[in-house]
């Protein structure tokens, strides 16, 4: 009797922080794993990570690359497209050629080259989202517009009922929500997703958009001045420098550990309970910005007190928490806390010799660019 081979699986952006834990993991289950990664030196300022899985098959190419690409999916059975420009970095274009068209290309690749993959995994994002859910005392479960950059300038950080303008409580936000997110991050993801589910419909091939929330773990780049709440607080704090906060610190956020993260890709990819959609992943649980960079400086040891200065970044949300009540029925469930999954990031980190603050030169750039505002009121 033939004995079937091993599932083959391409994941794209696989020497980052969700693709490398995730290749190990469909490793330890048994998938023959290609990683494609075109090792973006924000990020890898290093080159190839030392984390890099000697099981997996690596190719060095870019998304954008349509002739690498169509090379990397010889064979595939599954892709789990995780590569993807991220973060608040300034440039505008790179954003839409690497996110939208290197996603867009490797679909019509795919299709046209009549390739025989079975299904399609894309890392979405929660901010697509404009500003999720509230509950309005008067009108129950709402979805607010984004918050107006007059207002913020004003120093007004609060998120109203939509119809009767009264204050309001964030509440778990359902995939149903309406999307729309202004930063050009959350334009390029939405794009990925939208391509992607519409491509399955089209073909017939299997789709799902996983929504991540905030996602942190050992292997979140210390290079990377732009993305990753707890590296950037991390980086800060062993520098001697107070953690930045934005409006006043009150907003929250829902932080997924990586590992929980890369199970739900597993999940995604095994069932098809949640084929054709797209899927909220988190903890469900969240925690203000100001928690956060106490957490981490309290783990750290350092008792630096984080620092409020009167800035904001127009067309970020207020408050996210996610329902994950449609992954959670196909089985996912998060095992790290949050105060664990700091812990191991921050040993991590320890590990990792000389550790720099990147930031304190990148926001710069980020006000010279219109990306961070300062409060007028």
């Amino acid at each position: 009797m033939a004995v079937a081979r091993e599932k083959l699986a391409l994941v794209t952006g696989g020497a980052g922080l969700i693709g490398s834990h995730l290749s190990d993991l469909l490793l330890a289950e048994g998938y023959s794993v290609r990683v494609l990664d075109n090792l973006e030196p924000q990020t890898h300022r290093n080159g190839k990570p030392p984390w890099m899985n000697p099981e997996a098959e690596f190719r060095h190419a870019d998304i954008r690359d349509r002739e690498a690409v169509r090379h990397a999916l010889e064979g595939v059975d599954i892709v789990f497209h995780e590569a993807a420009y991220g973060g608040y970095m300034p440039e505008m274009a790179k954003y839409v050629h690497v996110n939208s068209l290197g996603t867009a290309q490797m679909l019509e690749t795919i299709r046209d080259e009549n390739l025989p993959v079975e299904k399609i995994i894309v890392a979405s994002s929660q901010a697509v989202y404009r500003e999720g859910a509230v509950s309005c005392p008067a009108h129950g479960l709402v979805f607010p517009e984004m918050r107006p950059t007059e207002r913020l300038a004003a120093g007004d950080f609060s998120v109203r009922c939509p119809v009767c303008g009264a204050p309001s409580e964030s509440a778990p936000t359902p995939e149903e929500a309406p999307v729309g997110g202004e930063m050009v991050y959350a334009i390029t993801k939405m794009d990925q997703e939208r391509l992607t589910l519409s491509w399955g419909r089209q073909t017939g091939i299997p789709t799902v958009a996983l929504r991540y929330s905030c996602t942190y773990g050992p292997r979140q780049s210390i290079f990377n001045p732009y993305t990753g709440v707890i590296a950037i607080f991390c980086t800060r704090l062993l520098s001697g420098n107070p953690p930045i906060l934005y409006e006043d610190g009150e907003q929250t956020r829902d932080l997924c550990f990586v590992e929980d993260i890369a199970r739900a890709n597993l999940i995604a990819a095994e069932s098809d309970k949640l084929d054709g959609l797209p899927v909220n992943i988190g903890t469900g649980r969240p925690t203000t910005i100001r928690n956060i960079a106490e957490m981490v400086s309290s783990a750290l040891g350092t008792n630096i007190e984080p620092l409020a200065r009167g800035e904001f970044r127009p067309g970020e949300m207020r408050h996210l928490t996610p329902d994950i009540s449609r992954a959670s029925a196909a089985g996912y469930a998060p095992e790290v806390e949050l105060s664990e999954g700091i812990e191991r990031y921050i040993a991590w980190i320890k590990s990792q010799g000389s550790v720099r603050d990147y930031f304190a030169e990148a926001e710069k750039l980020l006000r010279q660019k219109s990306i961070v505002h300062e409060v007028k009121g």
